[in-house]
């Protein structure tokens, strides 16, 4: 479940980012999901040649996606505030 979640992340912070909203924040949120959408994509890939399902669609798997998902949102807002401010700052 968390590589789907990633994946939807990683899918709407690259639409945020290349329909206008150009900035550090939105990019550096975008590679972070997809940085975690391939690790979880070789972590899947791996468990089915194990023999074992593809996605994980378990309750602690399901809770290990909300909590990526938070940080990565968490670094994302604190990054668009320090952006804002700085923003802010120079003008």
């Amino acid at each position: 479940m968390c590589e789907i979640m990633t994946i939807v992340a990683a899918a709407a912070f690259t639409a945020v980012y290349f329909t206008g909203r150009r900035s550090k924040a939105a990019f550096a949120a975008m590679m972070m999901f997809w940085g975690a959408a391939l690790m979880w994509l070789v972590d899947c890939t791996c468990s089915a040649m194990k023999g074992e399902g593809f996605f994980d669609i378990s309750l602690e798997d399901t809770w290990l996606g909300f909590i990526v998902l938070a940080a990565g949102l968490a670094v994302f807002g604190a990054m668009s505030f320090f952006e804002r401010r700085s923003a802010q700052a120079g003008a």
